[in-house]
């Protein structure tokens, strides 16, 4: 209790929270939803002025109504800049970005983020994780850190 609350105060960044964007149905489920993959936009919590989007697999059916089920690793990204970038504390090689639970208990999605300082860039990596094995299946986009244009004002 007393490590949540000292980085409480201590402004650490805790994983983004996703937005959903939308989704289409892949498969057409009887019983439960149907399978289906999501789009969902996250905001970096240490960056201002970045958003990555995030695609990847939803099982449905009845066990993916229970929340049972094993989602796919599969998973693409596109991280942009929509704004003034602002690093918000020190980024650390590897920081997770974004963490989501797969599977019932052992499997999660995640972003994590480097920074290529020799050439001013961030690159988001997603990939699946799971206690045993994870998967190599994995995405990858870059962001150079560049000036944003103000606003045209006549």
């Amino acid at each position: 209790m007393r490590l949540v609350a000292m980085a409480l105060m201590l402004g650490l960044a805790q994983p983004a929270l996703a937005e959903q964007v939308g989704e289409v149905d892949t498969v057409f489920k009887w019983l439960g939803p149907n399978h289906k993959i999501v789009v969902e936009a996250f905001d970096d919590p240490l960056v201002e002025g970045v958003t990555c989007y995030l695609s990847r697999a939803k099982t449905g059916g009845i066990k993916g109504g229970l929340g049972l089920a094993e989602d796919r690793a599969e998973a693409s990204i596109a991280c942009r800049q929509v704004g003034p970038i602002r690093i918000n504390g020190k980024l650390e090689d590897g920081d997770v970005v974004f963490k989501e639970r797969t599977s019932l208990v052992f499997k999660t999605m995640q972003v994590v983020r480097f920074f290529d300082e020799s050439r001013n860039t961030l690159v988001y990596l997603v990939y699946s994780d799971r206690v045993i094995e994870g998967s190599p299946q994995n995405a990858v986009t870059a962001i150079p850190i560049l000036p944003w244009p103000q606003a045209f004002r006549p």
